[in-house]
C-alpha cells in the first residue's frame, strides 16, 4: 500500500485536509475498564488535546469522563456500583425493561452520585461522537455530544444493548448499541473506505485506538444469534442483516486496523490488552475489574513515549 499520505485526501469528491487526532474506544461493557486506565494515564501526563473523541457503547460513557478531563470517575463509577442491581443485572431488565439501568445510570449517577463535570464537558473544545445503531436502517450513527447534561441521551443510545434495552428515540430515529454496526469507528474518524461521517466533521490525521479485546480475540456469533432467534426485531430486517454479519465485519475491520498499523508513517496507533480479556460484559468481581483497569493503566506507561511522539508530533 505504501506510505500513507496525511497531508490531504478525497471525500466524496473533494479534497479534505486532514486536522489533529482522533480518540478511539472500543465499547464492552465492563471491559471498558481496559480503557478507563489508559484514558487515566493520558489525562495525568496531559495528553488530551485530541481533536475528537469517538466512543461505541461503554466507550462512549467512557469517553464523556474524558472530555470532562475527570481522572478516576469511570473506574469509580464501574467499580462502586458493580454490584447494584440499579445499574447492571437481571433485576433492572424486568423491572425498567433496561439491563444497564437507564435513569440510575444516566440521571442519579451523572448529575448526583458521582456527577459529571458539565462545565468542563461543554467548554473543552473536542468533539465527541457516540456511536449508536440505527434500528431501522440497520446503520451507524454518529451522534455528536454537543452539550451536558442534555446530550446524555445520546451516550444512552450508543450504550443500550440489544434483546436487554429498550430502544432511544432520538428526533424520529430509533437507536440501540453501536458495536452492531461500528465497533471501532477509527474508519469514520479518518475518513476512510465507504464509512459516511458526521456532516461539517473533517477526518483526523491520525488517530489513537483503544481495543478492549486482546490482538488475538477472533468473534463469533453467538451473542447476535440469540438476539435474532429471539425474533424481538422481526420488523426490522436491515437491523437483523447487521447483526447476522456483526462477527464478519468485526473481525474484517480488525484485520484492515492491523493492517493499516503497520504500514510506513501510519495513520493509526493501537492499544490492546496484551492477554485475553476474561472479564465479562456485566461482571461484578471487583479483582478482575480492577486488575484490568490496572492492565489499561500498565500498558499506557510502557508505552507513554511512543504515544505522546505520535500524538503531539500532529497536535504540535
Amino acid at each position: 500500500m505504501g506510505e500513507f499520505n496525511t497531508e490531504e485526501r478525497v471525500l466524496d469528491g473533494t479534497t479534505v485536509h486532514p486536522q489533529g487526532v482522533a480518540l478511539i474506544l472500543e465499547g464492552g461493557g465492563f471491559r471498558g475498564m481496559y480503557s478507563a486506565g489508559v484514558m487515566d494515564v493520558l489525562l495525568e501526563r496531559g495528553i488530551s488535546d485530541f481533536a475528537s473523541v469517538w466512543g461505541v457503547s461503554a466507550g462512549a460513557i467512557n469517553a464523556v469522563s474524558f472530555k470532562s478531563r475527570q481522572v478516576g470517575r469511570s473506574v469509580r463509577i464501574m467499580m462502586a456500583f458493580r454490584d447494584d442491581r440499579r445499574f447492571m443485572s437481571l433485576w433492572s431488565w424486568a423491572t425498567t425493561g433496561n439491563m444497564a439501568g437507564g435513569d440510575f445510570m444516566y440521571d442519579e449517577i451523572q448529575n448526583h452520585l458521582d456527577p459529571c463535570d458539565n462545565e468542563a464537558f461543554n467548554s473543552n473544545p473536542m468533539r465527541m461522537f457516540a456511536v449508536a445503531s440505527d434500528v431501522v436502517f440497520g446503520t451507524p450513527a454518529y451522534l455528536e455530544c454537543k452539550s451536558f447534561p442534555e446530550d446524555v441521551k445520546k451516550v444512552r443510545a450508543s450504550a443500550s444493548m440489544p434483546l436487554v434495552s429498550q430502544m432511544v428515540d432520538i428526533d424520529g430515529h430509533r437507536y440501540l448499541d453501536g458495536g452492531t454496526t461500528d465497533s471501532v469507528p477509527y474508519e469514520v474518524a479518518l475518513g476512510l473506505g465507504s464509512s459516511v461521517p458526521p456532516g461539517g466533521y473533517v477526518p483526523a490525521r491520525r488517530a489513537l485506538v483503544v481495543l478492549t479485546q486482546d490482538r488475538g480475540y477472533v468473534k463469533g456469533g453467538g451473542e447476535e444469534a440469540v438476539v435474532i432467534r429471539s425474533r424481538r426485531y422481526g420488523g426490522y430486517p436491515y437491523y437483523i442483516e447487521a447483526l447476522d454479519s456483526r462477527a464478519r465485519r468485526y473481525n474484517e475491520m480488525r484485520e484492515r486496523l492491523f493492517t493499516l498499523e503497520r504500514e510506513p508513517h501510519s495513520p493509526v496507533l493501537v492499544i490492546a490488552p496484551e492477554r485475553p480479556v476474561e472479564v465479562a460484559t456485566n461482571e461484578s468481581n471487583g479483582a478482575k475489574l480492577l486488575d484490568l483497569y490496572l492492565q489499561g493503566r500498565q500498558q499506557a506507561e510502557r508505552r507513554l513515549a511512543e504515544i505522546q511522539d505520535f500524538v503531539r508530533t500532529v497536535i504540535n
